[in-house]
């Protein structure tokens, strides 16, 4: 069977600080069509998304990138980030999440964003990293979700 999706993308998105300026992060991602793409990596930055999301982005010419608008379908994957003190930190610590049934990417080896897949109780990945005493965020859901 020939695969009809083309080629892997980056999704740029712009998110908002404090302060009113925004930050830029783009998340790799394969193209459906009709400017709808499926998320291939978690969000460092970005709220709102996970990975395997689909999303609506259709091509900024000012930025040069499809530029994020609106999620067209969840995954049912969810996001949580941790900032670790230290690597060392870091390795006694991600073991757990993928024993919980979580998979993760590092950036630096202490800012982790974390993938809850379907079927993980989301309350018990907060649970864990709140016994390990880490600084930890919500970032798909948001906390009032």
């Amino acid at each position: 069977m020939k695969n009809t999706l083309q080629p892997t993308a980056k999704v740029l998105f712009r998110v908002p600080n404090e302060d009113g300026t925004t930050e830029v992060e783009t998340l790799w991602a394969t193209h459906l069509g009709t400017d709808q793409y499926r998320l291939d990596n978690s969000p460092f930055w970005a709220y709102g998304v996970s990975w395997a999301d689909v999303v609506f982005a259709p091509f900024s010419a000012e930025d040069g990138l499809p530029t994020f608008q609106a999620v067209v379908r969840k995954s049912g994957n969810r996001t949580v980030r941790v900032i670790f003190e230290s690597s060392l930190e870091a390795e006694k610590s991600l073991p757990g999440i993928t024993a919980l049934g979580c998979s993760y990417e590092g950036m630096k080896n202490r800012y982790v964003a974390i993938n809850i897949p379907v079927g993980i109780e989301l309350a018990s990945v907060c649970d864990y990293l709140t016994e390990l005493e880490v600084m930890w965020e919500y970032a798909d859901p948001n906390q009032e979700e």
